[in-house]
């Protein structure tokens, strides 16, 4: 067969890390809504060619967390009350159908790994972790579901917002509020009650909606 075969091992190696580094300095507020992304700058950070650089903003276009303006270039993508408010409402949907779907599955291991989750983010002191914990305790309520392309829809919009929920909690002191909300859903699904569990993850979503449209407006 002849091709004019290159090795795309290095570039595509290269766009990932990229992109992770700069999709997970997005989500942890390291790189602040508007932030320019200049090409140049990241490629001699990592020690690369545009090429890798440009693949990896472009991927982040994708998901939400960078938007390419003319004249303009690449920047840290902004959240409006109105995409807020998109976003919490199509969580609300999904969420609550998923976590339904996964009660009647779920494990004992699930279940105790959740609630190992809930006390790691109740205990947390540290604001930089609370997206994690808090991602991680909905995801073992909502593994076992088996609808792998709904959770891959639902990671994509955490990303999007991760790091306004996380602000959200410092500003309103709601960690308080968001335990006991995590303890009921979890006492929920230990107790078997898938609709008492979808209901309560819906309230919870837009008990955080409504928390974090009142911070955006008071910016």
């Amino acid at each position: 067969m002849k091709l004019n075969a290159v090795d795309i091992s290095k570039s595509a190696s290269a766009a990932s890390i990229v992109f992770d580094a700069l999709r997970t300095a997005i989500i942890d507020g390291e790189l602040e809504d508007g932030a320019p992304l200049r090409q140049d700058e990241i490629a001699k950070l990592f020690n690369t060619s545009r090429i890798p650089v440009r693949e990896a903003i472009t991927m982040l276009e994708q998901q939400g967390l960078v938007v390419t303006r003319r004249y303009k270039g690449a920047t840290v993508a902004g959240l409006s009350p109105d995409e807020a408010s998109e976003i919490f409402d199509f969580r609300a949907l999904l969420e609550g159908s998923v976590i339904e779907a996964a009660v009647p599955k779920m494990s004992r291991e699930t279940l105790q790994s959740a609630r190992a989750c809930l006390e790691a983010f109740s205990q947390s002191s540290d604001p930089m972790s609370w997206g994690a914990l808090n991602r991680k305790f909905h995801y073992e309520l909502y593994k076992d579901s088996g609808l792998s392309y709904h959770l891959q829809i639902i990671n994509n919009a955490l990303d999007r917002i991760d790091r306004y929920l996380r602000a959200q909690i410092l500003m309103s002191n709601g960690m308080e509020r968001a335990n006991a909300e995590h303890l009921a859903i979890l006492a929920a699904c230990e107790s078997g009650r898938a609709k008492d569990a979808a209901e309560l993850t819906r309230r919870h979503i837009l008990g955080a909606k409504t928390t974090l449209l009142d911070a955006l407006n008071a910016k």
